[in-house]
């Protein structure tokens, strides 16, 4: 009976280099395409001969996911998702001072090797769907967003050309006439399900998260497993604190970890920003932690570790936001 061969592989936008494990010999380095074709020969080149194949990688925002897929319907692959923070854990554990996607790939290896195995199960079709048009209409929002400062600094110069002015509105127009286009699509996705239709009515009941933002969190969230605790959903969106520690006399100033979703930071902004001035309770719990000294930033970034985990209470438990919850009235 063949061996599984055991796989790590680093994850980047265009390659994807592997440590492969086949039970002969120092395990080889590999580097395949991150494309389908470069997917195809990964798989073949894995399961080589008729054998199985168990793959440790990283979560690495939009990169991974279409190669976890690929993996996930092949014939004999098995394929554990890690966290980021969880596998630069394991490498500061491990003393690795390195940081290549050789090393990594290797580090991932290693994890595999002594970490309980997880396996990983796609998300539907509708949700994955659901998460691309999100952050394409949050690419399209930047691009909105730099137009507009291109026609501020167009106005305040004298000289410019009308060419040019009538270029910014037309690009404007077609950019505003995309997003909606897509929120559309997206929104008939989350209405034709009845699973996500709830959960984005319960995120539109907090002052502060709008349709649009509602989609944006829903559809980064959606595509969690659901045996994820509310630390994990904290964690994968980078929102944990990092302390910085050493000895007895170096306190560095604690900061959010960033290691993780930035696409769900960035849509838990503005709706924390906004609770923070009309949720009664958002409010006074974000008056509190100004009141104790942190600044506006800190605060602000407390407000979203907070809702996060309101939002995951809310989905759990199938009801509204309750701002009770969030913090007790003579808290």
């Amino acid at each position: 009976m063949k061996k599984t061969a055991l796989v790590g592989i680093d994850v980047s936008a265009r390659t994807l280099d592997l440590a492969l494990d086949s039970g002969r010999g120092t395990p080889p380095l590999l580097t395949f395409a991150n494309t389908a074709a470069g997917h195809r020969k990964l798989i073949a080149r894995i399961t080589r001969g008729g054998r199985q194949a168990r793959v440790c990688l990283e979560a690495t925002g939009v990169y991974h996911l279409s190669l976890c897929v690929a993996l996930h319907g092949a014939k004999g692959i098995a394929v554990m998702v890690v966290n980021p923070r969880a596998a630069k854990d394991f490498a500061r554990a491990q003393l690795q001072r390195s940081k290549t996607d050789q090393v990594d790939a290797r580090s991932l290896l290693e994890f595999l090797r002594r970490m309980d195995f997880a396996p990983w199960s796609p998300p539907s079709r509708s949700i994955l769907d659901l998460r691309a048009l999100s952050r394409r209409i949050q690419s399209l929002i930047v691009s909105r967003a730099q137009e507009k400062n291109r026609r501020h600094a167009d106005e305040v110069v004298t000289d410019t050309t009308p060419a040019i002015r009538e270029s910014i509105e037309r690009h404007l127009a077609a950019i505003n006439e995309e997003i909606e286009t897509l929120t559309q699509s997206a929104l008939e996705i989350v209405r034709g399900d009845d699973r996500l239709s709830p959960k984005l009515d319960h995120l539109i009941s907090v002052k502060g998260i709008a349709e649009p933002s509602a989609i944006a969190i829903l559809a980064e969230l959606a595509v969690l497993p659901p045996d994820m605790s509310a630390r994990q959903w904290v964690a994968h969106a980078g929102l944990d604190p990092r302390h910085a520690e050493s000895g007895s006399s170096v306190r560095g100033q604690v900061r959010i970890s960033k290691v993780g979703n930035r696409h769900l930071r960035a849509a838990l902004f503005l709706p924390a920003m906004v609770a923070s001035q009309h949720e009664p309770r958002v409010k006074a719990y974000y008056q509190k932690l100004i009141a104790k000294g942190k600044r506006p930033m800190q605060a602000l970034v407390a407000v979203m570790r907070k809702l996060l985990h309101a939002i995951y209470g809310m989905f759990r438990h199938g009801a509204d936001f309750d701002g009770c919850r969030f913090i007790a009235e003579n808290a």
